[in-house]
C-alpha cells in the first residue's frame, strides 16, 4: 500500500525523471473479455485526456465500455480536486455506487483515480469509511493501471497505490479518443507555480515537459489519421520546455506544430507570468493557430494577487492583454476569476470589476473561492461572509454576461469558419466552434462531423451564436 504525502509532493528536484515507453504485460491482455466498464470524468481537459488513456488500457484487458454505470462490472471515477464542488460530486457518486454494490451487483469493482487520489484527507476517508472501493491510484502511475486492476480483482482486498513523488514520464500509453476529428495532446505535466489557493502542484507534481520530437510525431500521426484540430495541454502550457531546453519553449513548439499542417491548433491553460513576446508573434503569424487565448487573471487587486502568489500585477496583466490585442488580429481572450478570496475587501473586488470593464472578455469562468486542504490560502483568516461572496459573484456575472452578448452581437452578419461538432439539440441544426472558440448553432445540408464550413452569423445570444452555411 502506497499513501499520498503532501510533504513529499511539494519537493522539487531538477532532472528527477526519465522517459520510458509503456508496455502492457502480455499476461493481462484480454483476461477480462466479456466484462464491462464505465468511467466518469470530473474536471479539466487533462483529466478528459487521461480518461482516454484509461479507457484504452482497460480495453486491453478485454473490458467493453458501457454508457450506464448500472450495467458495468467495473466503475472508475477520474476525479478533480481544484474545487469543493467536484470533490463533493465524486463522493456523491461513490455513495450511489455503494448502494448499487450492496443491493444489485455485489461483485462490482469500484476504482478512484485522478487528483483527489493524491489528497491525504481523501485517501484517509476512503480507508476509514469507503472500504467498498476496490482500488485507488494517483496521477503519477496511470500506466500501471492494468496491474492495479488485476491485483484488486484477484486479491479481493483494497489496493491503494498513490505516488507522492512523480514517477517517470511515460510515452506510448494507448489512447481511445472520444472524437475522430479533434484531439488533446499533452505537452507538459505538473506545475511549479504554487499559487496559494491551488492544490494542483501537489496532485500533479513538478513541471515535466515531453520531448518536442514525441509531441510533433503525435501531431503528425493525428494529421495522417484525418484529425482537424489539436489542443496542446498542460497545467501551465507556457512553461513548456523550461525543464528540457535552453532556447525552445511554447512559441517554438507552436510554430513546429503549425508546420505539420494540422488545420487548427489550440493550447491551454496559460499563466500570464510565462506568456512571451515570441508566443504572441507566432500566434499572429500562423493562420492555423487559433486566435483564442485563455488568460486567467483571478483578481484585479494587486493585494489579492500577491496573497494568491500569482507573480504579476494588474498593470502587468493589462500590458500583456493590450499587447495580445494589438498584435493578434481578431483575437478572443477568456479568463478565470475568483471572488471572495480570504480578506477580499469591497475595494479589492471593485478593482476586479474595473479590469472586467476594461478587458470586456469574450468569456469568463467565475467562481467563489473554495479552500483546498493543505494550501496556504486555506490557513488565512477570512472576514468575508458567504452572503458577501455570493452577492459579489452575482454582480460580476451580470457584467461579464453583458460583454459576452455585446461581443457576440458585433459578429452578426459576418462569416466565420466553423469546425462542425455534430447535430445540435435545436431541431434541424448543427453546432460547432469558430476559430475564436465561440459556440454556434447553424443550418445547412449534408454536413458531417469534423467538416470545417463557412457560416454566416444571423443572431447572437449571450452564450452562443446562430447562423447558416454559406
Amino acid at each position: 500500500m502506497m499513501l499520498p504525502n503532501y510533504k513529499e509532493a511539494r519537493k522539487r528536484v531538477k532532472n528527477k525523471y526519465n522517459t520510458i515507453n509503456y508496455k502492457i504485460d502480455k499476461k493481462f491482455i484480454n483476461n477480462y473479455t466479456g466484462k464491462t466498464y464505465y468511467i466518469k470524468t470530473y474536471g479539466c481537459q487533462m483529466n478528459e485526456h487521461d480518461s482516454e488513456n484509461i479507457s484504452a488500457m482497460i480495453e486491453e484487458l478485454g473490458f467493453k465500455k458501457v454508457d450506464d454505470y448500472n450495467n458495468a462490472d467495473l466503475v472508475l471515477l477520474n476525479t478533480c480536486s481544484i474545487r469543493e464542488n467536484a470533490h463533493n460530486k465524486a463522493f456523491g457518486m461513490l455513495g450511489r455506487l455503494k448502494h448499487l454494490k450492496e443491493t444489485i451487483n455485489k461483485d462490482l469493482i469500484i476504482g478512484l483515480c485522478g487528483c483527489m487520489a493524491q489528497e491525504e484527507g481523501v485517501v484517509d476517508e476512503i480507508l476509514k469509511d469507503y472500504k467498498f472501493v476496490n482500488f485507488v491510484f494517483g496521477t503519477h502511475n496511470l500506466h500501471e493501471l492494468p496491474t492495479i486492476i488485476d491485483k484488486a480483482i484477484k486479491e479481493e482486498k483494497q489496493v491503494i497505490e498513490v505516488y507522492s513523488k512523480e514517477g517517470d514520464l511515460v510515452e506510448g500509453i494507448p489512447v481511445k479518443r472520444d472524437k475522430d476529428y479533434k484531439a488533446y495532446v499533452n505537452i507538459i505535466y505538473g506545475c511549479d507555480k504554487f499559487c496559494t489557493y491551488c492544490i494542483v502542484p501537489y496532485t500533479r507534481g513538478g513541471q515535466r515537459s515531453r520531448k518536442k520530437e514525441d509531441i510533433i510525431e503525435e501531431v503528425k500521426q493525428l494529421v495522417a489519421d484525418g484529425y482537424k484540430e489539436v489542443t496542446l495541454l498542460g497545467q501551465n502550457v507556457n512553461a513548456y520546455g523550461k525543464d528540457l531546453y535552453k532556447d525552445y519553449g511554447l512559441g517554438e513548439l507552436l510554430e513546429d506544430v503549425s508546420k505539420t499542417n494540422i488545420e487548427r491548433v489550440r493550447f491551454m491553460t496559460s499563466h500570464p507570468w510565462d506568456f512571451t513576446d515570441n508566443m504572441i508573434d507566432v500566434i499572429a503569424k500562423y493562420k492555423n493557430i487559433m486566435p483564442s487565448i485563455h488568460l486567467p487573471i483571478q483578481s484585479g487587486s494587486n493585494k489579492i494577487l500577491k496573497l494568491m502568489g500569482r507573480r504579476y500585477t494588474q498593470e502587468s496583466y493589462l500590458d500583456l492583454f493590450n499587447k495580445i490585442k494589438e498584435k493578434i488580429p481578431n483575437v478572443s481572450i477568456s479568463t478565470d476569476i475568483i471572488v471572495g478570496f480570504p480578506n477580499e475587501t469591497e475595494e479589492d473586488f471593485r478593482k476586479t470589476l474595473e479590469v472586467v470593464e476594461y478587458c470586456k472578455f469574450d468569456n469568463a469562468f467565475t467562481f467563489i473561492y473554495s479552500p483546498r486542504e493543505n494550501t496556504p490560502a486555506a490557513k488565512l483568516k477570512d472576514i468575508v461572509t458567504q452572503e458577501e461572496k455570493e452577492e459579489r459573484l452575482q454582480r460580476l456575472n451580470t457584467i461579464v454576461n453583458k460583454y459576452f452578448l455585446e461581443k457576440n452581437k458585433k459578429l452578426v452578419g459576418k462569416e466565420v469558419l466553423v469546425l462542425t461538432e455534430g447535430v445540435s439539440d435545436k431541431k434541424n441544426m448543427y453546432y460547432g466552434y469558430t476559430d475564436t472558440n465561440k459556440l454556434i448553432n447553424f443550418t445547412g445540408k449534408n454536413i458531417s462531423r469534423g467538416d470545417i464550413v463557412t457560416v454566416k452569423i444571423d443572431d447572437a445570444k449571450t452564450w452562443s451564436l446562430d447562423g447558416h452555411v454559406k
